[in-house]
């Protein structure tokens, strides 16, 4: 026998496709974001704000002086969503932001698995965008872990019905849910900016803390800047300026302007800090 024979008899080893390849590597991604025990302690927390909200204007009684949607609560449980929601907006979700896009990166590099992952067969551009996918289902999971919190405490503390609207008019407890849920959504993509902030922050350093810091530095010291009414020229381009956005989605109609402002400044962010981590991660050698 020939050896070009032999060699044509050997049978052929098939190679994973990089589909499969890109597909486990999502699916790791977020085995490891959400296989932590820390994420499960950040979501813990975001569930207990709706209880401690809850709780406390139960005890409080109805008349507690509180206005906007706290105001509202006691009158219907499902106000209790979407003012913990925005409770949570200014502090308690961006924390939680901050620790999971902080750590996605430099915590690879400080237990040194970053460098491997750079030389699997599924590339570092795919590595770059699975850890993207993993942090925006974070933020889903983490609004939403508010949001059904929310239902659940505020079904069972508070009367619930039809929703009396920003505008004056009523509609459907159904309808309600549903423009709740849209509130969810639109709160989950307005910390996308943050996310993109962290995640580029995280491919500076093998230090998941100083990542984590350094972001919520950058988250701090925007939010000082938007209180400053001298530089009110840039208020519109910072971070969390049209966060407050949601409250619009409790209007008849719903005011749209100022919601898709903020998404697309959203997305400004996200674009310009995951193309920063692009070329820190495809250009120099993490370890």
């Amino acid at each position: 026998m020939s050896p070009s024979s032999a060699v044509a008899d050997i049978p052929a080893v098939a190679r994973p496709s990089a589909g499969r390849h890109t597909l486990a590597l999502f699916k790791s991604e977020l085995q490891l974001v959400f296989g932590r025990a820390r994420t499960w302690v950040l979501l813990a927390v975001l569930a207990a704000v709706p209880v401690m909200i809850g709780v406390a204007i139960k005890l409080s009684g109805t008349e507690g002086g509180a206005e906007g949607f706290l105001g509202q609560v006691a009158g219907n449980g499902l106000f209790l969503i979407v003012a913990s929601l925005g409770l949570s907006l200014p502090f308690f979700l961006p924390t939680a932001v901050t620790v999971i896009s902080g750590e996605s990166l430099a915590g690879e590099s400080s237990l040194g698995t970053l460098r491997n992952l750079l030389t699997a067969p599924a590339g570092r551009s795919r590595l770059l965008a699975a850890k993207m996918v993993a942090l925006a289902i974070f933020c889903l999971a983490a609004t939403f872990t508010i949001w059904v919190a929310g239902l659940i405490v505020g079904f069972v503390l508070f009367p619930v019905g039809d929703v009396l609207l920003l505008s004056g008019s009523t509609i459907s407890l159904g309808e309600g849910l549903l423009r709740a849920l849209a509130i969810a959504v639109v709160i989950a993509l307005s910390l996308m900016g943050l996310a993109g902030i962290g995640l580029f922050v995280s491919s500076l350093t093998s230090t998941p803390l100083a990542a984590m810091a350094a972001t919520f530095g950058t988250f701090i010291v925007l939010g000082i800047l938007s209180a400053i009414p001298q530089i009110d020229v840039i208020h519109p381009w910072l971070l969390m300026y049209g966060w407050t956005s949601f409250a619009d989605l409790l209007r008849d109609p719903p005011y749209w302007d100022a919601i898709v402002r903020n998404l697309l400044l959203q997305a400004g962010y996200l674009a310009v800090f995951y193309c920063a981590a692009w070329a820190r991660i495809t250009s120099r050698d993490i370890v």
